[in-house]
């Protein structure tokens, strides 16, 4: 991937070639986004976004032929984090930015895509009156308008996550070119100021009192404390000097049991912002 980033890097047209090549090919839009979100971070967002327009091109040809936003809404997404997080080289700032991109998403899904998320819908209503007759009869005639919020809110958080996970990368890839390590000890020191903290847990609990989608505010919200959480667990063992194989435990942890860990990983997030459980630890390894 780095190769592949250095040759992106070569110039304009090679970036715009990477990207619009990735973005067509099905599945690997990611990357397309990454080289956007490279451009950015190094050369400014106007240089970003003569690159992006390339990239813009194939993921609207997948929206409007292929009827699958993915493309399109990741790429804009990570466009627009990685700007703020060139502006304000501030982690907590991109991925607010990125929750709130999240809630316009779930907006712009039903009225862009309706039919898309219809077919969605029929599917997942058909699935449950099969299979769970129960709960289809406790819902009765809001079973579709139920299910059509928990699509509308997993399609919005999954294009969250992707787009999160790519600016991650371009920041990577960043630091591997242009400065070595600096990444590892950005992520390592990622941590939610207090007000954040109790912003995204308060969003959690008053999107039901006012009506909103409670699964996409909960995506949205949720996402900063995951992230500082992964930040929390990547800085303790660093300055530990734990074996890589511990993360590699913990995200197979992770992976198997969710969602209890993961809720767990919140929790530890939002006290983190309080208690700075990586700068309560002292390194391993002798004294200096």
């Amino acid at each position: 991937m780095r190769a592949l980033a250095q040759f992106a890097m070569r110039g304009p047209l090679q970036a715009s070639g990477v990207a619009a090549v990735t973005t067509a090919v099905p599945l690997l839009f990611w990357i397309g986004a990454a080289v956007v979100g490279l451009v950015i971070l190094r050369l400014g967002l106007s240089q970003g976004l003569n690159v992006g327009l390339w990239a813009l091109l194939p993921a609207l040809g997948w929206s409007w032929f292929g009827n699958d936003p993915t493309a399109l809404f990741v790429l804009v997404q990570v466009v627009v984090m990685v700007a703020v997080l060139r502006a304000t080289t501030s982690w907590e700032k991109t991925l607010l930015t990125g929750s709130g991109l999240a809630l316009v998403t779930g907006v712009l899904l039903p009225v862009f895509f309706p039919q898309l998320l219809k077919d969605l819908v029929d599917t997942a209503v058909a699935f449950y009156q099969q299979y769970n007759p129960d709960v289809a009869s406790e819902l009765g005639g809001r079973l579709e308008s139920v299910v059509g919020r928990v699509m509308t809110a997993s399609m919005a958080g999954t294009y969250l996550i992707i787009a999160v996970a790519v600016a991650l990368l371009a920041r990577n890839w960043q630091a591997k070119l242009y400065n070595p390590g600096g990444f590892r000890a950005e992520f390592h020191a990622l941590r939610l100021s207090r007000p954040v903290a109790v912003l995204c847990v308060a969003a959690m609990f008053i999107a039901p009192v006012l009506d909103l989608n409670p699964v996409l505010v909960s995506w949205a919200a949720g996402l900063p404390l995951l992230i500082a959480g992964l930040g929390m667990i990547h800085g303790i063992v660093g300055a530990r000097k734990m074996s890589v194989q511990w993360l590699v435990l913990f995200y197979i942890a992770l992976v198997l049991l969710s969602p209890s860990l993961m809720l767990l990983l919140l929790i530890l997030a939002f006290v983190d912002s309080w208690l700075d459980f990586r700068g309560r630890i002292k390194p391993s390894g002798p004294a200096e």
